[in-house]
């Protein structure tokens, strides 16, 4: 199983990013799907999941600003990010708990870099 995350980038405060994760391998199907972000000389915070049945979570941090939503059909997670502020410059990792036949276990994607700067 391979988790390939993308749409990071350069963007001036107050803009929009949507961030995107796919999962593929041998998926038998996916639990619980979840967006961290790690900035410098910190540890990688939770910053929003989203559960097979669209349960949501948002950090207090990104309340209001972003959506987190998934397509089970292609095994994808993305993340909205609207009015984008410089502390949330850092680097995305999505997570995604997947079961592969008889198998269970948390994947993690290699990470993208949003920077939001002016």
């Amino acid at each position: 199983v391979q988790l390939q995350a993308s749409g990071g980038g350069l963007v001036q405060p107050g803009g929009s990013l949507r961030l995107s994760c796919a999962a593929s391998g041998s998926i038998s199907s996916i639990g619980t799907m979840a967006w961290y972000h790690q900035t410098s000389g910190k540890q990688c915070e939770l910053i929003a999941s989203i559960t097979r049945i669209s349960s949501t979570y948002y950090a207090d941090s990104v309340k209001g600003r972003f959506t987190i939503s998934r397509d089970n059909a292609k095994n994808t997670v993305y993340l909205r990010m609207n009015n984008l502020k410089s502390e949330d410059t850092a680097v995305y990792y999505c997570k995604m708990g997947v079961w592969s036949g008889a198998n269970a276990g948390d994947y993690w994607g290699q990470g993208t870099q949003v920077t939001v700067s002016s």
